[in-house]
Formats: structure tokens, sequence, C-alpha cells
């Protein structure tokens, strides 16, 4: 059955309220850091927050069924936190810095060491299991344009891949690595083979990388870029003729249709049950998709600040995002009262959901 009914007119109003989303019933998460919030992740094992923060701390919150959160640990970098990400058991948290080091801490003795090395700054920290292996090792993505392979029982990396240039983003899904660098360059690593790139291109769109995503399915991954669009690619060349790139994050000022904002896409996160996705950006909006039929299943009303980081939780019944500044205009536009808090959305069946192909009349 058709989400919208009715005739033509109604399927148009229908369509535009459906397409409608409302943050009202959003609740903050107690004590957010005190700088700009970098990076956030969800535990796959239960409902704790990361929050990796330009004040040199990544923050731990354990978030009850009502929304309402406490902090339960923190620790410590030498510089700004960059990115965090959770061990596959829940048992450890990782994390990648301006001072040039991972970090890793274990949640049952609150204790945490540095578990790794670069040249630069740590922009992406990744856990991993490699196919046919149940053993997780860490990789690391500097700006020093190099990727490396860490098994945290050892000091020194097992393996390190050179890039044509710094990496700005990365992510992991089963088997597929995704590296997003400077200069358009994209990287596909095949986790069986993880010491050898096994594609390289460049974007699909033109302007700097911000950020890749990889399917939950691990057959392709989204791309946004500081052009205010979103690409979607598939790795397998026999699905080329299903890659696509759309605009979003983008505004036309009232009475000046002459002219278009664009707005940076800081986060691209998948849905862990729909595969459906959402989109965050420097216009301080969100917005949720459906690659497969093409089309936006809800947009949000500006939240009062850039979104530099989103997550779903495990299960995916709470989007979190962060509202801090992301720097898109320089620090001119920085201030002590811009606002910086991360945010919970308890998710409604209908608004990730893939709708039902209307029938046509």
């Amino acid at each position: 059955m058709s989400l919208f009914g009715g005739g033509a007119t109604t399927n148009a109003a229908n369509a535009a309220q459906q397409a409608q989303g409302d943050t009202s019933q959003d609740i903050p998460i107690q004590s957010p850091p005190d700088d700009s919030i970098s990076d956030i992740s969800f535990s796959p094992q239960s409902e704790h927050l990361a929050a990796a923060s330009w004040d040199k701390k990544v923050r731990i919150y354990e978030i009850a069924a009502d929304g309402s959160s406490v902090g339960k640990a923190m620790y410590d970098h030498e510089g700004p936190v960059l990115s965090v990400h959770w061990a596959k058991d829940g048992s450890k948290v990782v994390s990648g810095g301006a001072d040039k080091a991972a970090r890793m801490f274990d949640v049952s003795t609150g204790q945490s060491q540095q578990v790794a090395v670069h040249d630069q700054p740590v922009k992406c920290v990744r856990m991993i299991s490699m196919p046919g292996s149940n053993q997780e090792m860490l990789v690391t993505g500097s700006w020093d344009k190099k990727v490396k392979y860490w098994d945290l029982r050892t000091p020194n990396p097992v393996a390190t891949l050179d890039m044509q240039e710094r990496v700005y983003t990365m992510d992991v899904q089963q088997g597929l690595m995704v590296i997003g660098l400077a200069e358009r360059y994209i990287n596909i690593v095949n986790l069986a083979n993880p010491g050898s790139i096994f594609k390289t291109m460049q974007s699909p769109l033109k302007w700097q990388t911000r950020v890749v995503s990889c399917f939950p399915d691990a057959t392709g991954f989204a791309v946004g870029s500081i052009e205010g669009r979103c690409a979607i690619q598939y790795v397998d060349d026999k699905n080329s003729s299903m890659n696509f790139s759309f605009k979003c994050h983008r505004e036309t000022p009232a009475g000046n249709t002459s002219t278009t904002n664009v707005y940076s896409v800081n986060a691209i996160s998948f849905h862990p049950t729909y595969g459906t996705f959402s989109t965050a950006g420097s216009d301080g909006t969100f917005h949720f998709w459906d690659k497969d039929a093409k089309h936006r299943l809800k947009g949000y009303p500006s939240v009062g600040g850039t979104i530099p980081a989103t997550a779903f939780n495990r299960n995916g019944n709470i989007f979190a995002y962060a509202v801090s500044y992301d720097w898109s205009k320089g620090h001119t536009a920085n201030s002590p009262q811009y606002p910086n808090k991360i945010m919970l959305h308890p998710m409604k069946e209908d608004e990730a959901k893939p709708r039902p192909a209307t029938k046509k009349r």
C-alpha cells in the first residue's frame, strides 16, 4: 500500500508533509565537550556514545532508554582529537588526533595507552577484522600520506600503505575499506588483500572530499564534498550504471533566485537496518535519503549551527548529531557563543524506512 493516497493534489500535499522532519523532541547530551566536536561513534554492543573533541579529550556517554545521558569515562590526547571508533565487542575505544598518535581506551579498566604513531596528525581511525580472521586490528590514516595497520599487541605497524595525498576520511564495512584523500583521490582496499590498493579513482565530485561512508552490504560507498553534493558509487564495474550524484545542502536566499548558497557535506551515516542514509552539513541541516529509490525521505530544519559529525546507534532507533563550529568559514566565523552540543534524535519508523513505490494513477 502506498503511503501517499488520494489524487494528484493530495499526493503533493501529503508528500510535502511527509518530507518535513521534526527536531522538537531531540535531547541534548549532558556535559558535552568544551570545544568543537570532530567525530562521534556509537558502541556496536551497547548504548554508549564516544565523542572526539578539539579540547583534546574523548568522552564516553551512557544513554538511557528515555534519552537521558550521563558521562561514564574520559581520556586525553596531547592535541585535538579528530577521529573515534569502537572495537566490535564494545570493550575498547580507539582515537586519533593532532598529536600524531592514536590511543586505545579499555572500557573495563578505565586505562588508555598510545597504540600508534604517524609523522603528521592522525585524521582517521577504524577497528577492522580481516576476512577469515577473528583478530581485530587498528587502521590509521594520516596527513603524512600513509595508512598503517596495527596489531595492538605489538608497538610497530604490521603493514603500511602509501597514499597519493593526505588522508581526509576513511570508512570500513566488512571486507571493504575506502579512503578519501586530498586532491579528490579515492582509494579502495579489499581487506582480503590489505597490503595493496584494489582500485584508485578520482572522486566523481568536482571539489574537495569531506567524507566517505561504506554501504552496510559493502557493495559501494557514498562520497560527500564541500560543494553541496553527494555521490553514490558501486565498487564493481558491472554496477557502474547505478552510480549517480545529487545536490544537497544548498539554499536559494529569499528574493534572490539568481544566487545559491552551497554548503559542505560533512557527515554521511548509513542506517544499520534499512540501508538508507543521512547527510549533514555546514548549513546546519540533516536529511535522510533512499539511494535505491533516489529520493529524499525526510529533511529537517536548521539546528542553529553547523553539523560536523553524525552516527546511528546499533539498532537505528537513535540518530546522534553534533552541533559545533566546523571551520567552514575560517576562524573569523567562530565565537565563544557558538553552540557546542550533541543531540539525540529519536527515530520514528517512517523517517528512515524505504517507502513503498507510489502507484501510478
